[in-house]
């Protein structure tokens, strides 16, 4: 493969519009639209136009609400593109879906998140983008390269506006410790955690605070808001230990039905979160946009010698979980090389 022979290509599975439009904006590219249809009974169809062959290809699409409608399109369009020609097919997933079930809770449950790893796989996926995955455990799931961004960076400068002083930051869970305590060292800030129980999937019940947060003012960071009780628990907890002011940013607004009521009405001061899902501004809300970030990360990777992983400046974590490259060969042997 020739470095002059591919060009960059970035193609929209027309998801998420505004933030494809914005990437292409800051890459200074045209933005090139699958075609996504559905037959009568709901089945998905794609088709990706001729362009494609011969091009490195970044195929932007969330896999949020609906999940399995965009996750179905996400996998199709990366099969129509590998059998079209493209060079390299990179899939950028501001928001990964599944990614919740990484392990299984008790017998009988599947594994999903490694399942849809495995899907993409399958179809002749070079590489993947991913936006503050939910479990950095499952970057092990991964056998084709993949480049995994934080948002701490994006956050920051909000943050330092609502607060200079007495700061702390609180992971609202164990799992979430590791992005609190990256803010924390960001901010130099305090570090607290709220020890949690989930009896069920989706619900969960406050246990216990870990750290001081007693005239302080606390900023909540999480990679994901869906039902709201968390985050809704978290904040009430806080304020009733004796925080000052109480904020929160979380990187994906999966938000299900009610939960930005709940949120709302939260003893909360300032609300943050990123466009990798498609949300409905309010006033509120202030959103922070992840096109720079993606925009950046798709120019380092095409430019990036050896078409191997590449660290931008502001991306925090890039993890290359396999050397294996597909084979230059036609494309419908690329695709079974897979």
């Amino acid at each position: 493969m020739s470095e002059q022979q591919d060009t960059l290509m970035l193609m929209a599975g027309g998801h998420q519009p505004n933030l494809a439009n914005a990437v292409a904006a800051e890459l200074r590219i045209p933005l090139t639209t699958a075609e996504i249809g559905a037959f009568f009974d709901g089945e998905t169809r794609v088709h990706v136009p001729p362009e494609v062959a011969g091009q490195d290809l970044f195929l932007l699409q969330s896999t949020s609400s609906p999940v399995n409608v965009n996750l179905m399109a996400l996998v199709q369009l990366i099969d129509a593109a590998r059998a079209a020609g493209a060079t390299r097919v990179t899939a950028v997933v501001p928001y990964f879906g599944y990614a919740r079930q990484d392990r299984r809770s008790r017998i009988g449950e599947a594994r999903s998140a490694q399942i849809v790893a495995r899907m993409l796989e399958s179809v002749g996926l070079d590489h993947l983008v991913v936006v503050d995955l939910h479990s950095p455990a499952l970057e092990s799931a991964f056998r084709t390269p993949a480049t995994l961004l934080d948002t701490e960076e994006l956050f920051l400068p909000l943050v330092r506006r609502w607060s200079n002083n007495d700061l702390v930051i609180v992971s609202p869970d164990a799992g979430g410790l590791k992005r609190a305590q990256r803010f924390a060292a960001a901010l130099d800030a305090g570090l607290a955690t709220i020890a949690k129980e989930r009896p069920r999937p989706d619900e969960a019940s406050v246990a216990r605070l870990l750290g001081n947060v007693k005239d302080c003012d606390c900023v909540i960071v999480d990679d994901m808001a869906s039902t709201g009780r968390t985050l809704v628990g978290a904040a009430k907890a806080l304020r009733q230990l004796g925080a000052r002011e109480v904020h929160a940013v979380f990187t994906h607004a999966v938000m299900a039905p009610g939960a930005w009521d709940q949120i709302l009405a939260a003893p909360l001061s300032h609300i943050a979160t990123t466009d990798t899902v498609s949300i409905v501004p309010h006033q509120r809300l202030e959103i922070v946009s992840v096109a720079g970030l993606l925009a950046s990360t798709i120019r380092s990777l095409h430019e990036g010698p050896g078409r191997s992983i590449a660290s931008p400046a502001n991306v925090s974590r890039a993890a290359a979980t396999s050397d294996r490259h597909v084979p230059s060969a036609s494309p419908e042997t690329q695709y079974a090389s897979h």
